[in-house]
């Protein structure tokens, strides 16, 4: 990066906002004319405006969303090549390269790994480093993960199982063990949503949460795990749009642009040295706050964040960061952006070909990891006697929320007998959705239904998706035993069928 570049060219390089793998001609146009034009530091890649979480009441017209890996392949290499400074190429991938592009390997959530019994952190270390290599195939140089949220409010609506759990300590040193994962395959990587976004009830996306806790409160909880990856040499933290009173004499002001947060409490008090960077700049929480174009963005700066994500007002924000702002500032910031590039071999790009992934790889780790995380959580499994009411034709089963037979009813293959006549029911539950919107994705008139069976016959729940949905069926004490697979893979699938073998 030449050292001579402009005040204004400087301060682009602070800049990631949103690129949408499917959009229109137009769009992809504009795009290139901003990054010829602002010469921006990189883009952070969503599969489009549609699914993008802090755009999902904005439509747009219906697009083919087919190929989307190649798409972004080929996206990557466009911009690339219309810029002059090589682009740094994110992605929020928390688990995998999936959460954003299909047809790609998708790994456990983090609630999933977080409810592992054995050889946790080594495993999900594992985990980051195939998600790092996938990604690096795939032109990506920077993964926004992952979480190091504290998931300690049940009625959060925006963390639950993103978190890798409640107990902070663990927290701490498994999303430092994803942290170092992604780093050992050559990708950059952020712990996210400095101070902690777990025990709030409001989705950033729309409005502001407001964390109450003291700070000796936050210290033994939602600080925590960021200390931890600091004193373990961390080099990137995300800020979160969170409003954390204690820690800002009483305001109401987002994590995210407030300067007692980011430069007085993380990087002087806590001693980060490393890069920080927003939580994305169109969300509700930060964005309905400033209606006067770059001044977010300003405000951002000031604070302390390095780099801006998802920014929607580039030029303006470039333009009143120049203007407000000293060369020492600027310079600053432009080192640590330029050394981070040099690092993750932004600057050396080549054209990029389309990956191959190694799927017999990636389906060996998720039965060792599914072995590790599936578990009966109430009652006990005896399958000697499941196999004699198979044979003597009084074993009933019914499964919920699948469009079609799932491969553990297939496998499971059984002369299974008429309901009514049944002794005992394998209740299969297979959770819409991972996010706790209207149940889960799950339809009242079924839930009613599933505590119907529980209430009038023996059951075994086998609950496949996120466990943060199981109180929604209320007679789960009345299950002979509930099993819990955290996952929809059909690898879980394979390991919960076992407990019902001899």
């Amino acid at each position: 990066m030449n050292p001579s570049l402009s005040k204004s060219q400087k301060v682009a390089q602070f800049f990631l906002p949103a690129a949408f793998v499917h959009d229109s001609e137009e769009n992809y146009q504009a795009m290139e004319n901003l990054i010829r034009e602002e010469g921006i530091g990189g883009l952070t890649f969503f599969h489009s405006r549609h699914s993008a979480a802090a755009n999902f009441e904005k439509r747009t017209e219906v697009l083919d969303v087919s190929g989307t890996l190649e798409k972004m392949i080929s996206l990557i290499n466009r911009y690339q090549a219309a810029s002059k400074i090589p682009l740094l190429i994110s992605i929020d991938g928390e688990y995998g390269l999936a959460m954003r592009i299909e047809k790609t390997p998708q790994y456990p959530f983090a609630i999933s790994l977080g409810a592992m019994q054995n050889d946790a952190e080594n495993l999900v270390e594992e985990v980051g480093y195939r998600m790092g290599l996938d990604m690096k195939k795939a032109g990506i140089h920077l993964n926004l993960a992952p979480c190091a949220d504290v998931n300690t409010n049940p009625n959060n609506p925006v963390i639950g199982y993103r978190s890798f759990g409640t107990d902070p300590e663990k927290v701490a040193i498994l999303a430092l063990a994803n942290y170092k994962g992604m780093k050992r395959a050559g990708i950059g990587a952020c712990l996210k949503h400095f101070p902690g976004h777990g025990d709030t009830e409001v989705d950033s996306h729309l409005g502001l949460p407001v964390l109450r806790k003291s700070k000796t409160e936050l210290q033994a909880e939602e600080l925590l795990p960021f200390q931890y990856g600091i004193d373990h040499g961390v080099e990137m933290i995300m800020v979160g749009h969170l409003a954390v009173p204690s820690l800002t004499n009483g305001k109401d002001i987002p994590a995210s642009i407030s300067k007692e947060i980011i430069t007085d409490l993380l990087k002087k008090e806590m001693g980060f040295k490393g890069l920080v960077i927003s939580d994305a700049l169109n969300m509700k929480a930060v964005a309905k706050h400033f209606p006067e174009p770059g001044q977010l963005e300003l405000e951002a700066f000031k604070a302390g964040n390095d780099l801006l994500c998802f920014s929607d007002h580039v030029k303006e924000g470039i333009e009143k960061i120049v203007a407000q702002s000293s060369d020492d500032e600027i310079e600053l910031v432009f080192e640590k952006i330029k050394a981070l590039k040099t690092v993750l071999g932004v600057l050396d790009f080549k054209p990029i070909e389309v990956p191959v992934f190694d799927w017999e790889s990636h389906s060996r780790l998720q039965s060792k990891l599914a072995k590790n995380y599936l578990s009966v959580i109430s009652g006990k499994i005896n399958p000697s006697q499941i196999q004699e009411l198979i044979k003597a034709e009084k074993l009933g089963y019914r499964e919920f929320f699948t469009s079609e037979k799932s491969h553990f009813a297939q496998q499971l293959d059984l002369p299974f007998t008429s309901f009514d006549q049944a002794e005992k029911v394998i209740l299969a539950v297979f959770v819409p959705s991972h996010k706790p919107l209207n149940q889960f994705g799950m339809d009242p008139k079924s839930i009613a239904e599933i505590k119907d069976i529980m209430d009038s016959k023996r059951c075994i729940l086998v609950h496949f998706g996120n466990p943060l949905a199981l109180p929604n069926f209320e007679s789960l004490g009345k299950c002979e035993a509930v099993i819990c697979c955290y996952q929809t893979f059909e690898e879980v699938q394979i390991e919960a069928l076992k407990l019902f073998s001899n």
